[in-house]
């Protein structure tokens, strides 16, 4: 790689933090299996200037996503998960789903005219979304805004709701569409987490533990951070529009100060790690399910997940809804780049990855061997405008 020309890259942060678009963030480079560049910038915490080092830990959000998608591949490839498989097989109440697509006040749930799938968990077509409360939204939306404000108030105490019992709410409420007919980011991984335990007979967060963090190493990685860790874990701050101001609320269940370990561990939202961490990931997806003489999954999954495409009739409603992603599918929890001349920054095509509310983003790509993790948090953030100048650099460095 040009590393003159990646050099940039400290002055596109450096600027970011200067405006005060975000209070610190740092980059990982890895390329052939060996580190290309390290950079940081700014503070976890402004106000005890506590610079944003490499051990810093953040809240991955929904870049937990991609690691719930590594999980339900090691079941699948084992034989124990099967994409076109009912989700009621190992969660009963989902033999009882409904559907209510409009939010007329005489509306009526229907049952479900074919069953939800574990593929429609994996590709976010499972009718769940996030919530809302307008005029216009679902009964199943506003149902859902209400079961997230519980989680919201039980992750800071007593924690009584469990990974399993947020899968048996949700059954319980009504879809916004017919399972496998529309696309909607919401809630499908956290379901996932549930069908996962049941399957291993675990909970989810020891599956994860035994099955990808301890293999790799990624000792930094849980649902929580424990007392002994929390000096490196970063602040969240939120833009107002008048600069950066600390964010201490719970969201999405996801308790704010990490402090304690969760009851609902959640598939979609709830890790914490470190760039060190995920980059090993994500490393040990460039190299084909392998990373440091541990296999995790076998080439030709990855590969698949490399390869995953909507059936053109959801691509149509990915695009409506993620109009931000243009040249790309969505697949198993991840984006997959699929005309790269499309996309919004310079890529290449079955390029995958994802990004979270607080700004993290992976990216792996198996053509060019190059994988990139970016930490940051602060709120509403995803793929924006840095993380776009950033990889346009990374890309252009090749």
């Amino acid at each position: 790689m040009n590393n003159s020309h990646l050099q940039k890259i400290q002055k596109v942060m450096d600027d970011a933090v200067a405006a005060k678009s975000v209070a610190g963030l740092n980059l990982l480079i890895c390329k052939d299996n060996n580190e290309t560049a390290y950079f940081e910038s700014g503070f976890r915490d402004i106000k005890n200037k506590k610079s944003f080092t490499r051990d810093t830990i953040c809240r991955l959000y929904s870049m937990s996503k991609p690691v719930t998608g590594v999980a339900a591949m090691i079941l699948l490839q084992d034989g124990k998960l099967d994409l076109g498989e009912e989700v009621s097989k190992y969660l009963p109440e989902y033999k009882n789903l409904t559907v209510c697509e409009t939010s007329a006040k005489d509306a009526k749930p229907r049952k479900v005219s074919r069953p939800l799938l574990i593929q429609d968990l994996l590709n976010m077509t499972s009718g769940y979304g996030y919530g809302a409360n307008l005029p216009e939204s679902t009964p199943g939306e506003k149902l859902t805004t209400a079961l997230i404000e519980e989680l919201n108030k039980d992750c800071l105490g007593p924690c009584k709701i469990t990974t399993r019992e947020v899968a048996k709410r949700l059954a319980s409420i009504p879809v916004n569409f017919e399972p496998g007919t529309d696309y909607n980011y919401g809630l499908s991984a956290d379901i996932m987490g549930a069908v996962i335990e049941v399957i291993s007979g675990m909970k989810f967060s020891d599956f994860l533990k035994k099955k990808i963090f301890e293999p790799l190493g990624m000792n930094d990685t849980d649902f929580y951070v424990p007392e002994d860790k929390q000096n490196r874990l970063s602040c969240v701050y939120k833009d107002t529009g008048n600069g950066l101001e600390l964010f201490e609320n719970p969201n999405l269940g996801i308790q704010p100060f990490m402090d304690h370990a969760p009851s609902f561990e959640s598939g979609g939202a709830g890790l914490c790690s470190s760039i060190d961490d995920y980059m090993k990931f994500t490393q040990m997806l460039c190299n084909r399910g392998e990373f440091d003489g541990k296999r995790i999954l076998l080439s030709s999954t990855v590969e698949y997940l490399s390869s995953a495409r909507l059936i053109p009739s959801l691509q149509k409603k990915f695009d409506e809804r993620m109009p931000h992603l243009p040249g790309y599918t969505y697949c198993n929890y991840m984006r997959v780049a699929i005309d790269k001349g499309a996309s919004r920054t310079i890529t290449e095509n079955g390029e995958f990855g994802w990004d979270g509310w607080l700004g993290p983003y992976m990216s792996v790509d198996l053509k060019n061997h190059l994988s990139i993790v970016m930490l940051m948090q602060r709120t509403d953030s995803g793929t924006w405008e840095l993380t776009r100048k950033i990889k346009n650099i990374v890309y252009t460095s090749l």
